[in-house]
């Protein structure tokens, strides 16, 4: 298995770090595949096709190839996008405990508005959304980005200017991503610590093996989630405010077009649906994506001396982590009828994983792909944010945060240091992957601490 020191991105992904049977017994959800999962995906991919795995008594197809994810990213007719996500499909007793705690606690029905529904259904939650998260929008919040960015890198200066480290993870990368997300969801500052708390729930049984316990707790901070925001949304009835959370109440979405009606309002359930993917999608990944482009920064320091003499470099630089960490590692899709990928032949109902990880770093696309490069050529073909109909809704938003904290570590620091680089660990799960904990001493231009 890979050893912990190879566990992030680093040039160096050793072949011999797969067992001497290969990908025999080959399992998603042991924890040391999941730490370092892309010798694996390379070896994957010197076969033709998808390979074939289980998990949880069910046959799961994975697809490492580049132009095979692509082209299954780009056909939603073949491959739906109606997964049950999560790996407890068919768990009948957590499905009565569940809605159990959903009626008793009075929490809404969890329906598909963008991520688990296909065109055109998709395309008219996705619309919607698209409203809010316009070019323009996200420019106005780099201002706010920045001037955030510019303070935790001040704080981090102090906090280590005596050479005692501190978690990066933690200190940065963790309270940026939930500033800005939760700005444009106009969250206050008081109830931070909330919207963290409900954005680890939404994720938790995501390409995970917990227990039915552990989901239920994670269920109850959803409904938590539910009632917050149900309570937000009814407020702006009465007062509305130039926020998302007023744009999806005035919104209507043509949905029943069969029954003679041409547009109605979202719903409660579909609106607090849409919010929450859109906590996930701009708090969860951004944080993984910080924290990664942090050690290839400092794993390469001919990479960060480029940073440093010129911040601009910033913008390729966050898009080569980007290809490399791919914080959503793959994407569950199912065959709605017999299709072929390559040599394998997958029946129709087959649950399939689209592994943009993997797909990254095909070595048909990018020449050294293990290997941090970020004025490669074909940067910007790389699937961390998918391909087609799905494609991230809040991309603007990701690329815009990184590259400004790219450009603000080269202008304020001098030097990083990650002190327990042999002992990092990654969080379990192989759909959402980042690090759990980053230690790092920085030091600020001129050696002084920020203030």
């Amino acid at each position: 298995m890979p050893s912990n020191a190879q566990a992030n991105n680093s040039d160096d992904v050793p072949a011999a770090a797969i067992k001497d049977s290969g990908l025999e017994g080959f399992n998603l959800f042991d924890p040391e595949v999941q730490q370092c999962p892309h010798a694996y995906y390379a070896e994957m991919q010197k076969e033709s096709g998808a390979f074939e795995t289980d998990v949880f008594g069910t046959p799961i197809y994975l697809v490492t190839r580049y132009e095979d994810v692509a082209t299954c990213a780009m056909d939603p007719s073949t491959f739906s996008s109606r997964f049950d996500a999560g790996g407890m499909e068919g768990n009948s007793e957590y499905g009565r405990r569940a809605q159990e705690l959903y009626d008793a606690e009075g929490g809404y029905e969890r329906i598909g508005t963008m991520l688990t529904v296909d065109p055109p259904e998709h395309t008219r939650y996705r619309r919607l959304v698209s409203q809010a998260f316009t070019p323009r929008a996200i420019a106005q919040l780099e201002p706010t980005i920045r001037d955030l960015a510019g303070q935790l890198i001040d704080q981090l200066i102090s906090a280590t200017s005596q050479g005692k480290p501190v978690d990066f993870v933690e200190e940065f990368s963790v309270p940026l991503p939930v500033a800005v997300i939760a700005k444009a969801l106009n969250v206050p500052e008081d109830r931070l610590a909330d919207f963290k708390r409900w954005s680890d729930a939404s994720v938790a049984g995501i390409g995970t093996n917990i227990s039915i316990d552990e989901r239920l707790a994670a269920d109850r901070e959803i409904i938590q989630f539910q009632k917050y925001f149900a309570e937000q949304l009814e407020s702006r009835r009465d007062s509305p405010e130039d926020d998302l959370l007023t744009g999806l109440l005035n919104a209507t979405i043509d949905k029943k077009a069969d029954e003679g009606i041409d547009s109605t309002p979202l719903e409660i359930a579909e609106m607090l649906s849409m919010i929450q993917q859109l906590l996930v999608a701009g708090n969860q990944t951004t944080t993984h994506l910080l924290g990664e482009m942090l050690l290839l920064l400092e794993e390469h320091p001919e990479e960060w001396s480029r940073l440093i003499s010129d911040p601009q470099y910033g913008s390729d630089v966050a898009d080569e982590a980007l290809r490399l960490a791919a914080p959503t590692q793959g994407m569950f899709r199912v065959a709605t009828e017999e299709t072929q990928i390559g040599s394998t032949t997958l029946p129709a109902g087959a649950r399939v994983v689209l592994v943009y990880a993997a797909a990254n770093r095909d070595p048909e696309v990018w020449k050294n792909p293990d290997a941090f490069q970020p004025t490669r050529d074909e940067q910007a073909k790389h699937l961390s944010f998918g391909k087609g109909p799905h494609y991230c809704v809040g991309a603007g938003l990701a690329r815009l945060e990184a590259r400004i904290v790219a450009e603000e570590l080269g202008k304020r620091l001098s030097a990083i240091s990650v002190t327990n680089r042999t002992k990092l660990r990654y969080l379990p799960g192989f759909v959402l992957r980042g690090p759990e904990r980053i230690d790092v001493v920085v030091k600020g231009k001129g050696g002084v601490s920020g203030g």
